[in-house]
């Protein structure tokens, strides 16, 4: 089968069409045929050398939707035939989601959406599932309010539904030209980028990754929760600091299924491509202003 792999680290020329073997699914595991994947920044990152693994095949892809053509032993629950989306944790490994087949945890796997495509639900796992984590890591009540920068992006957009759906009075930071999209995702305050930022407030999801900048915000004893390990600034006046990371998990996956298919998340796409243009793919993930996921069709 196909997959787009990189073997040495760089730009989006690294990034490269290779025939590698068709996976089998060991104990636990399903085989997906892919329809399409999301291509994400940590997908960048990784043909970047961010992550490591200089030497080795590096697969990319964590987002999946497509088809279980197989099943592995002791699965129960999931059949050749189920439509899925999924997620493959995982920044060094061999294969991702990006080729014509992949292999998933059972665990791993949601039911996909009835009411979108398979190119719209592509998009849904990883930034999903952050999202989600992250609003729940705020910690926060109904009323409470909370900022979210990078609010025009998938991840934050996600998060802007989420946190407005959990009764979160939202402000949002994003480019001035975005705030009729952020608003309309359930922001009630906007804040453009690159003015001070609004605050006092009692908590920051930080999807922009400003950090210290961001930080500023909160309220004495209120919280802080970055999106990347490691990056979060030094906890201050009390701010409770977290840092999130997302995990493959199913089930919470099933729960961001069903809020698709009650219209109360919307996934935007920004572009596709074939499997066979990743690089070019690559490319348009680097250029500024994309506004939705860009997803990879076998």
């Amino acid at each position: 089968m196909q997959a787009a792999v990189v073997t040495g680290f760089g730009g989006p020329e690294r990034v490269v069409l290779a025939e590698v073997p068709l996976p089998r699914p060991a104990a636990g595991q399903v085989r997906v045929r892919v329809t399409a994947a999301g291509l994400n920044p940590v997908d960048g990152a990784v043909r970047a050398g961010v992550f490591g693994g200089a030497g080795q095949r590096l697969g990319l892809g964590w987002d999946v939707s497509g088809e279980i053509d197989e099943v592995g032993a002791g699965v129960t629950g999931r059949s050749a035939g189920d439509r899925v989306v999924g997620l493959h944790y995982g920044t060094v490994k061999p294969l991702g989601t990006h080729a014509q087949y992949v292999v998933l945890d059972a665990t791993a796997v949601a039911a996909a959406p009835a009411t979108v495509d398979a190119v719209a639900a592509a998009g849904l796992p990883l930034a999903a599932l952050t999202a989600a984590r992250a609003v729940d890591q705020l910690g926060l009540a109904p009323g409470n309010s909370v900022l979210i920068t990078g609010a025009a992006g998938v991840v934050g957009g996600l998060a802007v539904q989420l946190a407005a759906r959990a009764g979160l009075v939202v402000t949002a930071l994003a480019g001035a030209e975005d705030e009729e999209l952020v608003r309309s995702l359930g922001a009630t305050g906007f804040v453009p980028r690159g003015s001070a930022a609004a605050g006092p407030v009692d908590g920051v999801l930080d999807a922009a990754v400003l950090g210290a900048d961001a930080l500023g915000a909160v309220r004495d004893g209120g919280v802080y929760v970055g999106l990347i390990p490691h990056h979060a600034p030094a906890a201050e006046r009390g701010v409770r600091v977290v840092e999130q990371e997302v995990a493959a998990d199913g089930e919470h996956l099933a729960r961001l299924v069903a809020l698709v298919d009650a219209g109360a998340l919307t996934l935007r796409v920004a572009e596709t491509f074939p499997l066979a243009e990743a690089a070019r793919a690559h490319e348009r993930l680097a250029a500024p202003g994309v506004r939705g996921r860009i997803i990879l069709t076998p």
